[in-house]
């Protein structure tokens, strides 16, 4: 079973009914506490690789924005050379930069959905797990079934401090984190003729802006 099946059936598990019909209450808790660290830590892996993910596409935007910049520049500079043809070249790689700085953007946004999911989930989880535990502890001081006994007890202090200390380095991790090729066709051939259309008006508009200055 998947880590977010398991997400969904421990949201939506009724503990109440469930222990109502347990034969062993206090097993059957103990087995809840365990299924729910278990997807904790799995939910809290996944969450620490999509943070590292967005922070890899947070560096490759700054990287893609550099380089429409760049390419702009060397724009500039082929027409100071008098080179229009390096020019209206330039302005093509700078058109294409662009779409990917673009397509990045979005893979941004879906990421950042994508961990604020993750965080909810591990909230979810978390304040399920609670009041598990706060069940469990409640029924042994009721003088519940224990099914361990002696050094084999841990106390309610105990099982904190156990819960704790297995996702405490996971939690540490988690605040460090905090083109696609298409066939050739007609339809390509006139996108490609109003892509032109478009380098060409920008190139026209360098033209004009370095004329301006040359003359201010």
């Amino acid at each position: 079973m998947g880590v977010f099946s398991r997400f969904l059936d421990i949201v939506n598990a009724n503990i109440n009914s469930l222990l109502d019909k347990a034969e062993d209450p206090e097993k059957m808790l103990k087995l809840m506490m365990q299924e729910m660290e278990d997807t904790l830590i799995e939910l809290k892996s996944t969450c620490a690789d999509s943070i590292a993910s967005k922070n890899s596409l947070d560096k490759k935007i700054q990287e893609t924005e550099e380089s429409v910049q760049r390419w702009i520049d060397r724009a500039r500079l082929a027409l100071d050379k008098g080179k229009e043809d390096l020019a209206r070249e330039a302005l093509v790689m700078k058109k294409q930069t662009v779409e990917t700085l673009r397509e990045l953007k979005q893979e941004l946004t879906d990421k950042e959905d994508l961990v604020s999911t993750c965080r909810e989930n591990i909230r979810q989880v978390e304040e399920k797990l609670a009041g598990v535990r706060t069940k469990f502890d409640t029924l042994r001081s009721e003088g519940a079934r224990r099914t361990r006994t002696g050094s084999q007890t841990r106390t309610a202090a105990e099982r904190e401090d156990a819960y704790e200390n297995r996702f405490s380095q996971m939690d540490e991790h988690l605040e460090k984190m905090g083109g696609t090729y298409q066939n050739y066709s007609l339809d390509k051939e006139f996108q490609n003729l109003e892509q032109m259309d478009e380098i060409e008006a920008e190139l026209a508009s360098l033209k004009k802006e370095q004329s301006k200055g040359s003359k201010s």
